[in-house]
């Protein structure tokens, strides 16, 4: 059975025509639109899926955000990486609980709560103390401030080398940043033999850049590939079945590579 709504919970407004507007509800709090606004008091202490008016008539459906609601509606300062690479990224990656991965490239920190939600810990590089700090935010907002026990993030210059962290060495690494081939060299001496490494970059030249800088260091980097993930919906009404004229095509390549030794 769901949880009745409290004060300080993040949740989904859900109007008639399937907008979306992510709220955290407060004691004296108001939601507004057009439509005119829903006090937040006649939320709070209900059961999620309840349907509120506006005092224009309005009608809204309350739910609780899931992950892909709460990336595309939180907060940013940099541009996220979308739900449509974050499953894939994680699969690419093989993240899952316990491993430790470095990331570079934090941002808004939406591949950060992903891969802290499969239970990874996270040591990150963040050149931005507003980024890094927006990302913290987000995370505790979304996963609860335990999961910041495993989100240690750190303004530094990825470009320039890794420290070794005292947990020992990375599993896995997560590169979103314009120039990840800096990075893939420093990675065979903090990541464990098979290893997996895993570039998120918009164009193809840089792809080329990754593919180039892992093939450097032959006999290093094995099991190299590079893919993009395409998104259509369709539209179904009846007996009208169309693929939708719109779609979410490229955003970036994903190049992946393994450890096959560590220096």
């Amino acid at each position: 059975m769901s949880k009745p709504f409290h004060s300080g919970d993040r949740v989904l407004f859900i109007d008639q025509k399937e907008r979306r507007y992510l709220v955290t509800l407060e004691e004296k709090g108001e939601f507004h639109s057009h439509a005119g606004f829903v006090a937040h008091v006649n939320v709070i202490g209900l059961a999620e899926g309840v349907t509120v008016e506006s005092t224009l008539g309005a009608k809204y459906v309350v739910m609780r955000p899931t992950l892909e609601d709460f990336v595309l509606e939180m907060p940013r300062g940099a541009q996220v990486i979308y739900p449509k690479d974050l499953a894939p990224i994680a699969m690419l990656a093989d993240i899952g609980p316990g491993q430790l991965v470095f990331e570079s490239g934090i941002g808004s920190g939406a591949l950060s709560m992903t891969m802290l939600r499969a239970g990874a810990r996270i040591v990150g590089y963040e050149l931005r103390e507003d980024f890094a700090s927006r990302a913290k935010k987000n995370v505790a907002s979304f996963l609860g401030d335990d999961a910041l026990g495993r989100f240690e993030v750190h303004i530094r210059d990825s470009y320039a080398g890794i420290e070794l962290p005292s947990q020992g060495r990375f599993d896995r690494a997560v590169l979103d940043l314009p120039e990840p081939w800096q990075v893939v060299p420093h990675l065979a001496s903090v990541m464990h033999a098979g290893g997996v490494m895993v570039a998120y970059t918009p164009s193809i030249t840089q792809a080329v850049k990754v593919r180039e800088s892992l093939s450097a260091n032959r006999g290093e980097w094995v099991a190299m590939r590079t893919l993009e993930v395409l998104h259509r919906t369709w539209h179904i009404e009846g007996e009208a079945v169309r693929p939708d004229h719109r779609m979410v095509a490229h955003t970036a390549f994903l190049t992946t590579a393994r450890l096959l030794t560590a220096r």
